[in-house]
């Protein structure tokens, strides 16, 4: 049932983003007086087709991985006579730049409308308060202290655990010091102190950054009881016996009273045989469990038996409703889609640099998993979800390379300087790189994706 609605979850994103950012360009073409031959969602075999008054196909394809839009163009097809005036290629320069920005800026507006429709609906989220600080890290030299709420990083306004990660992510590969303000959890009317927390070539190649805890900051949350609530299918879990419902009472002989305690001890025990005692239908178990082996950025290496915790309950005073009126929303839907478009250009140009690691590029299957986890969690974290991605492929659509909309860019403003266009080879020679470089980054994307698995 999860496989299914993963599936799902993906195909109507990624159809929604599709066929906005086709409809940014299809809606241009059509006010530039460019005659549209075909509208396509997906690729390779139509499922579905019909025709407008004006004998535009349009097409919904069997492969769910992206679009085109098809216009008369000399440079592809025989014109006829009557028909020139409305190819693509004849149209001046400034219109054929605004028909094909047109695409990446449908994305950018998408995610807009989403951020807007959810900050008005509301997000519940968990407030930022800090747990525990581990010794003699960054967090605990700048004084930070248990039950201190983080209220803003570096100058920007955050008011959940997702808005600092985000706020911290802009300092990955920096050196310097990242500015904190805190103050007591629940003293609202207490004005916040500043903390600095210096970094140094702060997570440079880390292939799974965690900017939060890598500074000692370990958010606050309930204890949780050592209840089995997820199996992984052919986990270690799984092979071991565990069940939903169960309830670990002790591993290797010591008492486990919270989910924590539970995890630690597997941690620390990578394919080592443990003794788990379960408390499942009123009645104690033995159990024999061999945890599996994680590598980790550093070198160590750790226990996972591919188990999860049963629900459990926030503290209402530990949960705020994050919600505005419709003005409010959209002046806060467009700054978070600014700060989103500006932390992926960063984190794209930091990659290229090596101070970000290639492993935290994500494909197909990445994101569909993320895709079903945000629909399974509601309304507004699939909206949110479905702005993040949208502000990706926006980014992404506009990089200068040749084959995507930005290398057209590039084509098309030296055109606008030099007055006319680039040769025709040194088009195609720019366009087989590109593909080359496109080819290799999803080859690289599809590799992480398969090792997360």
């Amino acid at each position: 049932m999860d496989s299914i609605q993963t599936v799902f979850a993906f195909i109507v994103a990624l159809g929604v983003l599709v066929s906005v950012h086709e409809y940014g360009h299809f809606w241009v073409a059509r006010r530039c007086g460019i005659k549209v031959l075909r509208f396509s969602v997906g690729f390779g075999k139509p499922l579905l087709t019909w025709y407008d008054k004006q004998g535009t196909e349009y097409v919904i394809a069997l492969i769910p991985l992206g679009g085109y839009v098809k216009m008369l163009d000399e440079r592809e097809d025989d014109v006829p006579e009557h028909e020139r005036h409305l190819s693509f290629n004849s149209k001046p320069v400034l219109a054929r730049i605004a028909v094909v920005a047109a695409g990446p800026i449908a994305n950018f507006l998408l995610a807009i409308v989403a951020l807007w429709i959810m900050y008005m609906v509301g997000v519940r989220a968990v407030v930022p308060v800090v747990g525990d600080v581990a010794p003699e890290s960054a967090a605990e030299k700048a004084g930070l202290y248990r039950d201190a709420e983080i209220v803003g990083v570096d100058g920007t306004t955050t008011r959940s655990w997702n808005d600092i990660n985000i706020a911290l992510m802009r300092s990955i590969g920096e050196t310097r010091s990242i500015d904190l303000a805190v103050r007591p959890f629940g003293q609202e009317h207490e004005q916040p102190t500043s903390k600095s927390l210096p970094v140094q070539r702060w997570l440079v190649g880390d292939e799974q950054p965690n900017p939060i805890r890598s500074l000692g900051i370990q958010p606050w949350s309930p204890p949780v009881p050592p209840v089995i609530g997820q199996i992984l299918e052919g986990g270690a879990a799984e092979q071991a016996g565990l069940q939903t419902g169960d309830e670990v009472i002790s591993i290797n002989g010591r008492y486990v009273s919270s989910w924590d305690e539970w995890v630690e001890e597997i941690r620390v025990n990578p394919k080592r045989a443990v003794e788990v005692i379960v408390l499942r239908d009123g009645r104690e178990q033995s159990l024999n469990l061999v945890p599996g082996e994680k590598a980790l950025a550093d070198g160590s290496k750790i226990g996972y038996i591919g188990a999860g915790s049963s629900p459990f309950t926030w503290p209402e005073e530990r949960v705020r409703d994050i919600r505005f009126g419709p003005v409010a929303a959209l002046g806060v839907a467009m700054e978070e889609t600014a700060s989103l478009s500006i932390l992926m250009v960063d984190s794209l140009g930091k990659m290229i640099t090596g101070l970000v690691s290639v492993s935290n590029l994500s494909g197909p299957i990445t994101i569909a998993r993320a895709a079903g986890a945000s629909i399974q969690s509601g309304l507004e974290s699939f909206l949110g979800f479905l702005a993040m991605l949208s502000v990706s492929l926006g980014v992404i659509n506009l990089l200068p390379v040749p084959v995507l909309d930005g290398g057209h860019l590039v084509y098309h403003f030296i055109e606008l300087i030099r007055g006319k266009p680039l040769s025709e080879k040194a088009q195609m020679f720019g366009m087989r790189i590109g593909l080359a470089l496109i080819m290799g980054v999803m080859f690289i994307a599809l590799f992480n994706d398969l090792s997360r698995l």
